[in-house]
């Protein structure tokens, strides 16, 4: 199993010269560190801008800089290079790229203005455009992998369920805090323990990048409810899994407060799309 990448993601030499931040390195450690705990082979993809203007570049669109028919020609051979490594290894898990390059843009892409179009537009930067059909994540989208895997586990079905949810995750090429696994697993602690307990699940929220919180039930667990609303008020994304078919209302699933700080989905392939895993096959993220 591998993903192409864009190189930058491996050498951050090879951007632009003062646009890569602390945060975007950041972000390409946590992608290595996914590919790293999964097994994923990372294959840097060739960098056209590198190869057609050097090393310590100024920014610049596609059509400021790269729009030549030299660069075109270059495109073209580079193309034929990873049609090449596909054709050894199969295809990829999918593409990661780099949101607004000229060339590797997954959503985004600083193509340059013509007519009445800014600079940035939506879509693929030029080169990753030439292989439309492997999905493709930004390298923000594939480094939110950590999820905390919030749901009620007071017995042996639902702690034996939320194993299962948490085995489909990791298959799914997501790491998961399960807090049955961490200790809350008994009714017999003392107060030590349930602080000690308390401060450990909420820096594991802190932790993570993304909640799945099980809202089965009459009603959600209060545990839960409170993990999705302090998850959301640190600006974390919440996906609520409900499976339960009863409603509380015309327009509600469970809680109003819970339902418009999360998404709801019904089934765990929903779970999966809303995640998303790479495993599936879908759209640009």
């Amino acid at each position: 199993m591998y993903v192409l990448c864009s190189p930058c993601i491996l050498n951050p030499r090879l951007r632009a010269e003062g646009i890569t931040k602390p945060s975007d390195i950041a972000l390409f450690n946590r992608v290595q560190e996914r590919c790293r705990k999964f097994s994923v082979d990372m294959v840097p993809l060739p960098c056209p801008e590198t190869l057609y203007l050097g090393n310590g570049r100024k920014p610049g669109t596609f059509l400021e800089r790269l729009n030549s028919p030299v660069f075109h020609t270059l495109m073209d051979e580079l193309e034929g290079q990873v049609k090449q490594i596909i054709g050894n290894r199969d295809l990829p898990l999918c593409i990661v790229g780099v949101n607004s390059s000229p060339t590797c843009g997954v959503t985004s892409t600083y193509y340059g203005s013509w007519g009445d179009q800014p600079p940035k537009r939506a879509g693929r930067g030029v080169f990753l455009s030439r292989f439309p059909d492997i999905q493709a994540f930004d390298v923000a989208a594939f480094a939110r992998y950590r999820v905390y895997l919030a749901a009620p586990l007071f017995s042996e079905a639902e702690r034996s369920y939320n194993a299962v949810l948490a085995a489909l995750l990791e298959k799914n090429l997501f790491e998961v805090y399960l807090p049955q696994e961490a200790g809350d697993d008994s009714d017999t602690r003392g107060d030590p323990e349930q602080h000690l307990l308390f401060r450990k699940n909420r820096q594991a929220i802190e932790d993570s990048d993304i909640i799945v919180a099980v809202i089965d039930g009459a009603d959600a667990d209060s545990g839960t409810g409170w993990e999705m609303g302090y998850a959301h008020a640190r600006k974390k994304p919440v996906i609520a899994l409900r499976t339960d078919f009863r409603r509380v209302g015309d327009h509600e699933h469970v809680n109003l407060m819970l339902e418009q700080s999360a998404i709801v989905v019904t089934t765990c392939d929903h779970l999966l799309a809303a995640l998303p895993s790479p495993l599936l096959p879908g759209v640009d993220i």
